[in-house]
């Protein structure tokens, strides 16, 4: 039995660890990428969202790393053309996805991503009892948030008209200013926006001036539906293990902001329906979908690959183990003290993460600082020149100075 997962296993194939970061990073589209001024893909909209889909969704909480993200896996185009894939049925939808935090989905795969987030088991609240809602309200408040937005129109509503929306429609108690906010308050309603997403009642629209608005995710996908639960949360593992197999179902449930127990009798149920196979990476075992049987050597090899990922990228966020993907002193300089990935932008060699980096923009200039954790070569020292001229045109600047040193910018929060 493997003690991580709670699963019996049978002897299944054998992967290195150069192996597994070679198949993430390529199935990530961070190896194979176009230099800088070759001929790339047209980054239509579905271009956008195959990138996006790949990644199982770009954390989207500060939006100007999504953009990157999509950017370093793109091969061409600039930020725009992520911007662009905004609207229609084609392209992306913005949206409250894994942890609960916003993020970027391909538009066409909302049905599954509602369909398996709707079916998580509901999380610890840390708000004192008297400031949570009830399973009642929390049903009135999501059926009111679908009524609001479908009668809204493809406008949408702002934070606050759908606020008034949901008080008209429950009452005076869901406007109670309990939740702590940036600076202030947020109504007790607002507790269950995010689960109002992962049941399909609503999505992000487009800013209205500086505020953002909230659409039924209707208006985007006429017909929308979320997926049946146990399909849609078997598409979802089979998504994960792709882009961040083999893995366990404790990495699966971190990722998704699940229950670890949950997570472990749903892989279990998988394995046992034949779904799932196990795998040996140098001793632990992970699991891949059991129709992923592509021989890893048919890979595009990561070795020599240096990239620029930007805070909370999927590939840093969504990898384990962190002693793997952050060897010896990147633990310490690119994850956070209590463990969390993705607060840093980080430097990766060969598919792990070998240093951090920092960006600072003045209309269309900017100032790239990267402090490397060993010794860059004159062959990755070019590697770096083209992948911050890259990240240059994905930015649309005109003067991008690169500068190998410390960074002295702080963790995002």
């Amino acid at each position: 039995m493997d003690i991580d997962n709670g699963i019996h296993t049978t002897e299944g194939s054998h992967l290195s660890w150069r192996q597994v970061w070679d198949r993430r990073m390529a199935r990530h589209g961070l190896t194979g990428v176009p230099s800088p001024g070759t001929a790339s893909p047209d980054p239509t909209p579905s271009r956008v969202a195959d990138v996006v889909a790949a990644m199982c969704g770009a954390h989207a909480q500060v939006m100007s790393a999504a953009e990157l993200s999509i950017g370093a896996r793109l091969g061409g185009g600039t930020r725009a053309d992520v911007q662009a894939a905004l609207d229609g049925a084609e392209g992306l939808v913005k949206t409250y996805g894994p942890r609960g935090t916003v993020h970027l989905l391909a538009a066409r795969d909302l049905p599954m991503w509602t369909g398996a987030l709707s079916a998580l088991p509901s999380g610890p609240n840390g708000l004192p009892q008297a400031s949570r809602l009830t399973d009642r309200q929390t049903e009135e408040v999501v059926a009111a948030v679908a009524v609001a937005l479908a009668d809204a129109g493809d406008e949408g509503l702002t934070a606050e008209e759908l606020s008034d929306a949901v008080v008209a429609a429950t009452g005076p108690w869901a406007g109670d200013l309990v939740m702590p906010a940036f600076q202030g308050m947020w109504p007790r309603w607002r507790q269950a926006l995010h689960l109002a997403a992962h049941r399909g009642a609503l999505c992000f629209g487009p800013d209205r001036g500086r505020k953002a608005t909230y659409l039924s995710p209707e208006r985007r996908l006429p017909g929308f539906r979320p997926a049946p639960a146990d399909e849609a949360l078997h598409s979802l593992v089979a998504r994960y293990l792709h882009a961040y197999g083999p893995a366990t179902p404790r990495q699966f449930a971190q990722w998704l902001g699940a229950p670890p127990a949950w997570a472990a009798a749903l892989f279990n149920t998988l394995a046992a329906a034949g779904s799932l196979r196990p795998v040996d990476v140098e001793g632990s075992t992970g699991w891949l979908d059991a129709a992923d049987d592509q021989e890893p050597d048919t890979e595009t090899p990561a070795a020599g690959t240096l990239r620029l990922l930007p805070y909370f990228d999927a590939y840093v966020v969504g990898c384990h183990p962190r002693d793997q993907l952050f060897p010896g002193p990147a633990a310490a300089r690119a994850l956070s003290r209590t463990g969390q990935a993705g607060n840093y932008p980080v430097l990766l060699v060969d598919g792990t993460v070998a240093g951090v980096w920092h960006l600072r923009r003045s209309g269309r200039k900017a100032d790239l600082t990267v402090e490397p954790l060993a010794r860059l070569s004159a062959a990755r020292r070019r590697a770096l020149d083209e992948e911050a001229a890259r990240i240059g045109a994905f930015l649309d600047t005109t003067a991008l100075r690169v500068t190998v040193g410390p960074v002295t910018v702080g963790p995002h929060a």
